[in-house]
């Protein structure tokens, strides 16, 4: 596959006040809808199904038909991934320049991101195609994925809040969440998948969390990533954030990268239930956070599909069907085990999750159907 037309008419899988419109168009449908990290615009997500490539591919190019009022904005994003456990990061593609991805992939997939004007335009998409660039060296090992290396870091780490609110990724914040903020898009999971997490320790408590919205301060600093890979602020060193540069020594003569006076280091926000439940906090403060950790913890309890998929009762398709997983629903989880390979969507995995089910006994899913990694983050082996 050399070139190819994104999906824009897909209504399942991951987006969030998208409409739909003839000719396979898509755009904001409710002006009215708001992110913290779009400063006050009007906000829309729409993540296209992964496309199968038929061969190892690293750089690409994206053009976009689309009309963008003025003052509105259209991010166009792209990742792929070789092996279902581990994606790379999100890259943004701007104009005519290739996208180089972190390695050689097998599937990839595109997330635009609509912005629109606080009294209501936004950009509208009519179609989007993504061409295989010319072949070039395989990136250096450094540039890599956060995940193949863990790096841990000593983070300020502030409350989020804003129950009710709606994260960057779609996700409409409960009480009691679990996730965190990035201050960049490059690590921003789907609503519900733990494609990317940090692990957060605080006086003796951790907990793994996915990274779910953009923040605190900052919206294009990737911080973790060498200074080589980093979107901006390339003179700071690897594990700064540009806030915590601007609060502690006046980087940037103080401000963050909208000009405002950053008025505390922080470079992580944590969701209630994280910030509370999980690490015992009772006020802003440092933290350790490894990014992308191999080990999720043990705090996977439940498992959200990103299809509809057949549960059975043994981990195989041979086996009869004893229920089913809606695409976008959640459901709780005990372990994981070694069944049937199965192939979808370009994937190929052996790994089934078991789930209790409501008549009593066992089912098992394969974990492709899951958002996230192979095992949809659940952690123990059955």
């Amino acid at each position: 596959m050399s070139d190819w037309h994104v999906d824009l008419t897909s209504t399942h899988g991951d987006q969030r006040n998208v409409a739909h419109g003839s000719g396979g168009t898509v755009t904001v449908e409710d002006p009215a809808l708001r992110t913290p990290s779009a400063d006050g615009r009007s906000f829309a997500v729409y993540t296209a199904p992964v496309v199968r490539l038929g061969r190892p591919l690293s750089s690409f190019t994206v053009r976009a038909v689309a009309r963008i009022p003025a003052g509105s904005r259209l991010l166009v994003e792209l990742r792929g991934s070789d092996h279902p456990d581990t994606w790379t990061e999100w890259r943004e593609a701007k104009g005519a320049d290739a996208v180089r991805l972190s390695r050689e992939v097998s599937v990839v997939q595109v997330r635009l991101t609509f912005l629109g004007t606080p009294g209501g335009g936004a950009p509208t998409v009519s179609d989007l195609v993504v061409r295989a660039a010319p072949r070039q060296p395989a990136p250096s090992p450094q540039a890599g994925v956060a995940a193949a290396s863990g790096p841990t870091y000593r983070l300020f780490a502030t409350r989020e809040g804003l129950v009710g609110g709606t994260t960057a990724n779609g996700h409409v914040i409960r009480e009691r969440d679990h996730f965190v903020a990035l201050p960049s898009r490059r690590m921003l999971a789907s609503d519900g998948g733990r494609e990317y997490r940090v692990r957060l320790c605080y006086k003796g408590r951790c907990e793994t969390a996915p990274v779910w919205d953009v923040g605190p301060w900052n919206t294009r600093d990737d911080y973790w990533n060498p200074p080589a890979q980093r979107e901006t602020w390339r003179d700071l060193p690897q594990g700064r954030p540009e806030a915590q540069a601007a609060f502690q020594n006046g980087y940037n003569g103080g401000l963050d990268e909208f000009g405002r006076r950053v008025a505390n280091p922080a470079g992580i926000d944590v969701a209630d239930g994280t910030f509370w439940d999980g690490l015992g906090m009772t006020g802003n403060d440092w933290v350790d956070v490894t990014f992308q950790p191999e080990d999720d913890g043990g705090g996977r309890t439940t498992v959200t599909a990103w299809a509809d998929a057949n549960v059975r009762s043994c981990a195989s398709t041979e086996c009869d069907r004893a229920s089913t997983v809606r695409a976008g629903e959640s459901y709780p989880a005990n372990c994981w085990t070694i069944g049937q390979k199965v192939t979808a969507e370009g994937y190929t995995s052996d790994k089934w999750v078991q789930l209790p089910l409501k008549a009593g006994g066992v089912g098992y899913v394969s974990g492709i159907y899951l958002k996230g990694d192979a095992t949809g983050g659940v952690t123990r082996q059955c």
